[in-house]
């Protein structure tokens, strides 16, 4: 119990928990942190950082999310890769103390062409008020910003509804197509994602296991069955006692058949 008090008391003092979103495709260092001991600057990393390589989910053929997966790579202050792995919700990424947990998700731009011209990338911002999760943005369609339309996306599978800037639904599409506003040809090539990742460094869970595990120890111990016979001769006459933690009928049995015994031999041999 003292130990797991000991680990307790070390990750209040030095543990910290930060939140971070993150776009598919771009690195970052821990910088978000949202609670933390008053000696944890010395556990938040410095010199290393991580990279998102792809951030996707698998849905269910209904359209519900079945499982959404980060694949990270942990980057040196050289910026060379030494960890990379695949984490998705109960299997986390950890590293030299730092745990990585997949939490949460969201929609972090949309990649368009109009006509011919370049990919472009938008920022995309949750819509607050509306039933359910759904990301907009705004892209003109002129150069003078008056004339333009809202996308808006509900999630990873590609669909894009647009809208007129009177707020009318005027066309549906899908990634890797293409519709026609306001005599322009504008092409969806992306809709970029972000993970959401909460990380975690506890330097006192290692004191915190061990207190558990001998805890757990000295409980399965405690129901092992141990006795004790002590004994005194003294002016010709010996003395016996004992005592046991568990099992009183059977020790009390054993107790008199071992007096039973001493009785049956000659007084020499029951002297000390």
């Amino acid at each position: 119990m003292i130990l797991i008090l000991v680990g307790g008391v070390v990750g209040a003092l030095t543990g910290f928990i930060s939140q971070e979103m993150v776009p598919s495709g771009e690195t970052f260092k821990i910088t978000n942190v949202v609670d933390a001991g008053p000696f944890a600057a010395s556990q938040v990393p410095q010199d290393w950082s991580v990279k998102v390589n792809r951030f996707w989910i698998d849905y269910l053929p209904t359209g519900e999310i079945d499982q959404f997966y980060s694949d990270l790579s942990v980057l040196d202050k050289d910026e060379k890769e030494v960890d990379r792995q695949t984490i998705h919700v109960n299997k986390p990424l950890k590293h030299n103390g730092v745990t990585m947990y997949q939490a949460s998700w969201g929609i972090s731009g949309i990649k368009v062409r109009f006509n011919n011209s370049p990919e472009l990338a938008f920022p995309m911002g949750q819509l607050k008020g509306m039933n359910g999760q759904f990301w907009g943005t705004f892209i003109p369609t002129k150069p003078d910003l008056s004339e333009g339309v809202s996308l808006v996306v509900k999630d990873l599978q590609g669909l894009v509804l647009v809208y007129n800037k009177e707020g009318k639904l005027v066309a549906t599409a899908r990634k890797g197509m293409a519709v026609d506003v306001n005599g322009i040809k504008l092409s969806i090539t992306d809709v970029v994602g972000s993970t959401g990742l909460q990380i975690k460094a506890d330097p006192g869970v290692p004191i915190v296991y061990l207190g558990f595990g001998l805890l757990m120890l000295s409980t399965l111990m405690s129901y092992i069955s141990h006795s004790q016979v002590w004994g005194l001769y003294e002016s010709g006459t010996l003395y016996l006692g004992g005592t046991t933690n568990r099992a009183l009928v059977t020790f009390e049995q054993e107790f008199v058949s071992l007096m039973e015994n001493l009785e049956a031999q000659p007084e020499e041999a029951v002297k000390p």
